[in-house]
């Protein structure tokens, strides 16, 4: 291991062209500790369950109230002035339509309105062990007033008033319109969820608000502008409409004049970043943003969401970590999918978790900050522990097209350019027989990999173009040439439910802490598109000024693609595909502009950790002659890709 050193994936490149958990005593009356974990001494059966309305500071629907929001409780019988709990809060707006987790689970009431069944396990586990869960109807959904705007205003002030209301700072009422007062809890509380729901976390989390000790964001936004632009390039026309129309239940017309606004502040005609996203900024906006972040934050995110697409936890990660905010991560292969769904990860996910929240909420010494901060997914079900992500000391190497469709180390010589049109391609089309001429697109290939190069992070394209119109749309395709068998994530967001059963918590006739297994899924397939990136050129400079290229001049365009964690094995080959539209992932339509590259001057920088280093006469250059496989039809993601 002495050989190792930092120049490492460029050589190997120019190849190619614990802490044992520790007994604690009673952290409060009834609360039992062994093994530096909360034990499960309490009667799930026996539960109060109950339902309040809490004040927000907002009128979403415009009828001159103040919204309420619904917060259907699950505690301890015990817990009250003399036992006061801590409490997990899951808010989302999916509780009577889509419902939550795999298996799609809604809330089911009985004749006073108090919720019998609470989706996902939480409640079944926690409570026992001395938690109060609270479901939480994001405003303008399912019993709370309002009307939902899609991360702005209504949705991160209603969740916010929750915690207030915890510790005393906000109104709540019971059904009867008598003062509810949560006497019962320390006031201290996390905040998790998949999807909406971790994206309500990390919102709330942005504003600063005291009482919030942590949250779990799993496959959450962390900016809804990243979420539906990239650099200027829009993935869905008219989503704001759609998104806050499919989480109300209510009729139409409640909440039409709001959509209507909404849709009309949105900035579809540009793709520019405005006020209206800026409010909807966690990492940098108008509501909340980073610096505020009291809370420790543990992410779970996987590096194959085309849903909420992995920039959204990376950037915010990052700015995180610039601030030293105590945090861990998951970073998985699949899709969309929840850590309680990751094949083998069950149990432990669930043992993480509650030692998370043992130590944040509870105050159990128990050793989870001393670990390694990062687990990694780098093979379907196959995962390692390291110090942090992106993987600590990787090596950046700029990999530079040539005339001759090769990718290696060296710049081409001076003048050398590639032209393709900016016109609608899907990404199979984009990816198939590299090595033939394609008026859409322009490729490039290393030779064969003569070791295996783990890439842990983001890659840049910088590339220095020349148009005949204002603007082209650019998109910039990592793939790996090979095969192998990977993670299927287009399929079934990336696992397949299992008929079998495992339970955790405890249970009731009418809510049970058992759910389906799961396992990955996998195929085998001559390549694989590592990862992709798009930018609308005249966005180049700004993401909220458009400024055209001029015609027949050359300009820079630099972007990140979205992060990977991937291995690109030995004797595989590294692809650079550059094109317009990418009509798999976004619904824009190809300006039409020809685009010429100046390869001289573009390349795109990968970050690898360190292997083994080689001399470059290993391995023959021989990446001009690489057809590549005719065309694979990789499926797109199934349903789910457009609605979380």
């Amino acid at each position: 291991m002495s050989q190792l050193r930092p120049t490492l994936v460029a050589i190997a490149l120019t190849l190619a062209v614990a802490t044992p958990a520790q007994a604690a005593a009673a952290v409060g009356p009834g609360i039992t500790v062994e093994n530096g974990r909360t034990q499960p001494v309490f009667s799930y059966a026996d539960a109060i369950r109950e339902h309040v309305y809490v004040e927000s500071t907002v009128d979403s629907d415009l009828d001159g109230r103040l919204d309420r929001v619904r917060v259907d409780i699950i505690r301890p019988k015990e817990s009250g002035p003399r036992l006061k709990v801590p409490v997990i809060i899951d808010e989302s707006p999916y509780y009577d339509n889509s419902g939550r987790g795999n298996e799609a689970e809604r809330k089911v009431y009985d004749e006073a309105g108090n919720v019998t069944k609470f989706p996902l396990f939480y409640d079944n586990y926690f409570v026992p062990r001395g938690y109060a869960v609270l479901n939480v109807d994001m405003l303008g959904t399912t019993r709370s007033d309002g009307c939902p705007d899609m991360g702005g205003k209504a949705d991160v002030l209603g969740g916010k008033a929750v915690i207030d209301w915890l510790n005393g700072r906000a109104k709540g009422y019971k059904a009867d319109g008598t003062a509810a007062v949560a006497d019962w809890t320390t006031g201290k509380s996390a905040m998790i969820g998949k999807s909406y729901d971790g994206t309500l976390a990390n919102a709330v989390a942005a504003t600063g608000v005291k009482g919030l000790e942590t949250i779990v964001p799993i496959s959450a936004i962390s900016s809804w502008y990243k979420y539906q632009r990239s650099n200027g390039v829009i993935y869905n026309y008219d989503y704001v409409r759609f998104l806050t129309n499919a989480v109300d239940t209510d009729p139409d017309a409640k909440c039409q004049q709001v959509r209507d606004q909404l849709h009309a502040e949105d900035g579809d005609a540009t793709g520019d970043y405005n006020r209206f996203w800026a409010e909807r900024d966690y990492i940098d906006g108008l509501l909340g943003d980073v610096s505020k972040v009291r809370a420790s934050v543990f992410v779970v995110h996987t590096v194959n969401d085309l849903n909420v697409k992995p920039d959204n936890f990376s950037a915010w990660w990052k700015e995180l970590a610039d601030r030293h905010v105590p945090r861990k991560i998951w970073v998985g292969q699949t899709q969309h999918v929840d850590p309680f769904d990751f094949e083998g990860r069950r149990d432990l996910w669930v043992d993480t978790l509650h030692r998370w929240f043992d130590y944040w909420l509870h105050g159990v010494r128990n050793g989870i900050m001393n670990e390694p901060r990062a687990d990694v997914e780098i093979g379907p079900a196959q995962w390692i522990t390291q110090r942090d992500w992106p993987a600590p000391f990787a090596a950046k190497a700029s990999l530079r097209p040539a005339p001759d469709g090769s990718l290696g180390l060296k710049p081409a010589k001076k003048n050398s350019t590639a032209s393709f049109t900016d016109v609608d391609m899907s990404e199979n089309d984009m990816v198939a027989d590299v090595g033939t001429a394609n008026p859409g697109r322009v490729a490039f290939t290393t030779g064969e990999l003569p070791l295996d190069l783990r890439l842990s992070g983001t890659p840049t394209a910088d590339l220095r173009v020349k148009l005949d119109k204002p603007t082209s749309n650019l998109t910039a395709l990592l793939v790996d040439f090979g095969e192998a068998t990977r993670v299927d994530w287009r399929r079934g967001q990336g696992i397949t439910t299992l008929t079998e059963e495992d339970c955790h918590g405890e249970s009731t006739a009418a809510d049970d802490g058992c759910y389906r297994k799961v396992v990955t899924n996998v195929a085998t397939r001559p390549l694989e598109i590592v990862a992709r990136g798009w930018i609308d050129v005249q966005n180049r400079d700004s993401l909220s000024q458009a400024k055209p290229l001029p015609v027949g001049t050359y300009g820079k365009v630099e972007w990140l693609t979205l992060p990977q964690d991937y291995t690109f094995r030995k004797g595989h080959r590294i692809g650079l595909v550059i094109a317009g539209t990418d009509s798999t992932y976004s619904d824009e339509t190809g300006t039409g502009a020809n685009v010429t590259v100046d390869l001289a001057k573009s390349s795109v920088t990968l970050p690898f950790v360190l292997g083994t280093p080689l001399a470059e006469a290993d391995v023959p250059q021989d990446a001009a002659k690489f057809r590549g496989p005719d065309r694979v039809e990789l499926p797109e993601p199934e349903p789910g890709f457009h609605f979380f």
